[in-house]
């Protein structure tokens, strides 16, 4: 039998391989800094202009804070798109402008500069918003997009819940009764996974629903912090396989590499069929699970999520009006028909140049209006705390601010201007601070 310093020790690298294998496939996580610096700025503190405005965009490079000489690379372009001016510049001190830009249509615009040291690349970015308030999606709705989805969910309805839940000894306390749990969703037999965190102290508790960013993921056997603020946290996964199995994490990584590999294109020429249609469902049936709880109080309930999960937050908050309060970060899945219309689409880039080669067919794209969550955005009803950073390369905020500006419901937004993927501490007091508030009354 294997020691628990053992076991610790394996769910230590296992959330490091996770964490590494999400930055390298999706080339950001978080900031990380080095002894080469490399800073692009914008002449606006926040980062907006207006049409036929000019940017300036500066360079300042710093190797272990000092500022050094050399030259540097640059590119500027609309997010995602090709070069529209590139070019070499000498640093003097460290710094360097170039020269004023324009935007002639709302969107983003992007400056990139590289500088090679001691043979190891480092780069800079800097991403403005022209008029980005203007910015309307390509994707359009299909007539029968809200018939198809109340039909999806009537189907899944009469699915009997079958709720398992297994109490994790190692996770429940004083504080937390913590259980893996498992509901039937979609189909006999398929099943969505999750953990879910119930306070002690007291009988009747508001709930939150964690909806996960992409990828295959197993639990990582924390304590959820949420949970202990005195409220039901429910953190599923999508792929209907057991997110708690200590001797055989490997297997996430082995299911995202082959049998899982690229799922968000699975069947996408069929919207019946489509991958993402099993995991909408799944959201949703969530919120039955939630409801079926004794502890629950049947009043409050919030839902919040990353990239993939920004998006499945608005899914299931337009479709379930039990949802009361969404936390969308970054969201992924937003315009994915921009590629085709000369501007970035959302992740997983459908269309764009490399992957619209497979799939930019007539079926693929029809299939993926009912599935973007701009059209999911059309008909929220539910308040809303939104955030993202311009300088955010596998979401870009073409996609997501073109679904923002589709919503009509109660919305608030935090930006951080030069954060990419990934959201700052700062970011996420606020988003902490709103949910708490609305669901518990407190900051």
């Amino acid at each position: 039998m294997r020691s628990n310093s053992m076991i610790s020790f394996v769910k230590f690298i296992l959330v490091c391989f996770i964490f590494s294998t999400f930055s390298l496939t999706y080339g950001q996580w978080g900031p990380s800094y080095t002894p080469v610096r490399v800073i692009v700025s914008a002449d606006k503190n926040d980062w907006n202009y207006k049409l036929g405005e000019s940017v300036l965009f500066s360079v300042s490079v710093y190797k272990n804070g000092n500022p050094i000489e050399g030259k540097v690379n640059y590119q500027i372009m609309p997010e995602k798109m090709e070069p529209v001016d590139s070019g070499i510049l000498q640093l003097k001190n460290g710094r360097a402008t170039l020269a004023p830009q324009r935007m002639s249509v709302p969107g983003y615009l992007r400056c990139k500069v590289t500088l090679t040291n001691e043979g190891k690349i480092y780069e800079g970015m800097a991403t403005v918003a022209f008029a980005s308030h203007q910015i309307i999606p390509t994707t359009t709705m299909p007539e029968d997009f809200e018939d198809f989805w109340k039909q999806t969910l009537m189907q899944n309805k009469d699915i009997p819940l079958n709720s398992k839940l297994t109490k994790i000894e190692e996770l429940s306390d004083e504080k937390l009764d913590v259980y893996h749990v498992k509901f039937q969703n979609y189909k006999l037999g398929s099943y969505i996974y999750g953990v879910l965190s119930v306070p002690k102290n007291g009988t009747k508790f508001p709930a939150l629903i964690k909806v996960p960013g992409a990828g295959v993921w197993s639990h990582f056997m924390f304590q959820d912090t949420d949970a202990l603020k005195g409220m039901i946290v429910l953190d599923i996964r999508i792929h209907g396989i057991p997110v708690v199995m200590d001797d055989y994490n490997e297997i996430y990584g082995e299911l995202w590499n082959a049998a899982l590999n690229d799922y968000w294109t699975f069947n996408l020429d069929n919207k019946e069929l489509y991958y993402y249609r099993r995991v909408y469902s799944g959201c949703v049936k969530a919120v039955d699970f939630i409801h079926s709880l004794p502890q629950f109080n049947q009043e409050d309930l919030g839902v919040s999520g990353g990239s993939q999960g920004g998006a499945l937050a608005i899914v299931m908050a337009a479709l379930d009006q039990r949802v009361d309060y969404l936390v969308s970060s970054y969201p992924a899945l937003c315009d994915l028909t921009g590629y085709l219309n000369g501007r970035a689409g959302g992740w997983p880039h459908l269309f764009d140049k490399k992957n619209g080669v497979f799939h930019a067919k007539n079926d693929k794209i029809e299939t993926s209006k009912y599935y973007d969550v701009v059209n999911f955005a059309r008909i929220l009803k539910v308040p809303g705390y939104y955030c993202w950073g311009y300088n955010d390369e596998s979401c870009p905020p073409t996609s997501i601010q073109s679904m923002y500006n589709v919503i009509s419901a109660p919305k608030e937004l935090s930006i951080m201007n030069d954060a990419g993927h990934y959201a700052y501490p700062e970011q996420k007091m606020l988003t902490d601070e709103w949910i708490y508030q609305k669901l518990i009354g407190i900051k």
